[in-house]
């Protein structure tokens, strides 16, 4: 589909949205890992498979109790830090006033900073990606007890290809729990296998539309009868485990997660790497780029430890 953006004409994009009046479901025809060989990280050649086939992969322990307890009071010391919560990278819940989020999060923690290259993380995302990477995004997660938000269903593609210019889905994020998740304190949803379908989106991207998306987003988000189809095609993965486990999940996984009413808050350390054959170029769907701190614009791979 040809779409005009401003006064730029787009090429033909397989993976169009927000231009159509209709949604769409698009099948995606790039694969999820690609590289795929066993022998060269800490993937076996069963988790690879598991990934190209679901679009996740799940490592039970991947930070030992030690290094948990550190990066939780890290978190808690961002979280409490006045000069982070002023900070245009901090995300304030609508609802609650509590930081919701905090991004480019590896360049104000050096203890974070330290962990996205390390080779459990980084080395494990070229693997399945095939290249060197970089850092798209990174942040931290909270979702405190008694009133942390949800994150509605999305695709991250979706709004990184439409609003970050990412060209295709090559692309992983590592969620790193920091805290027990249960199916009841808003534990990451994941719908096996949907990151083989692209779902076009209905409604134009307005200016800045990263403030409100951030703490709630609603362009972008898919329509109520594609969700239905595949969930009722590949039903729902509730992502429960310890602290200190962590997923590894496509770009294009139809995801989310319901808020928590519980008194067990949950947060989680959120990193993102591109191949750094994937950099990303003008928005596809979007009057202009996000800030660098929400969409890197320096695509230097992470440093190999």
């Amino acid at each position: 589909m040809t779409a005009t953006i401003g006064s730029e004409t787009r090429k033909e994009d397989r993976y169009y949205t927000r231009v159509a009046p209709t949604p769409a479901l698009i099948e995606r025809v790039e694969p999820a890992v690609w590289g795929g060989d066993a022998s060269a990280g800490m993937f076996g050649a069963q988790e690879l498979a598991t990934h190209e086939r679901d679009g996740f992969v799940s490592i039970p322990q991947l930070l030992t109790a030690e290094e948990v307890a550190g990066y939780a009071a890290e978190l808690d010391r961002l979280a409490t830090d006045p000069a982070v919560r002023a900070d245009d990278r901090t995300v304030i819940e609508k609802t609650s006033n509590e930081v919701r989020s905090v991004f480019e999060v590896h360049k104000i923690s050096e203890a974070i900073g330290a962990l996205v290259s390390d080779e459990r993380v980084a080395g494990r995302a070229r693997q399945i990606l095939g290249s060197e990477v970089y850092v798209h995004q990174s942040r931290i997660n909270y979702k405190p007890g008694f009133g942390g938000g949800g994150f509605y269903w999305h695709s991250d593609f979706e709004t990184w290809h439409a609003e970050d210019g990412m060209p295709v889905p090559r692309a992983v994020s590592i969620s790193i729990s920091l805290t027990e998740n249960y199916p009841h304190n808003g534990c990451l949803m994941i719908m096996p296998g949907s990151h083989k379908t692209f779902v076009s989106c209905v409604g134009e991207t307005p200016e800045d539309n990263y403030k409100e998306s951030l703490r709630e987003q609603e362009i972008g988000t898919p329509d109520q009868d594609s969700l239905t189809a595949l969930a009722d095609r590949h039903g729902i993965a509730m992502l429960t485990g310890a602290a200190g486990s962590a997923t590894f999940f496509d770009s294009n996984c139809m995801h989310g997660s319901g808020g928590n009413i519980t008194p067990y808050p949950r947060s989680n350390i959120f990193i993102v790497f591109n191949s750094v054959e994937n950099a990303t170029v003008e928005p596809y769907y979007a009057p202009k780029r996000r800030p660098e701190y929400i969409a890197a614009r320096d695509f230097t791979p992470v440093p190999r430890s």
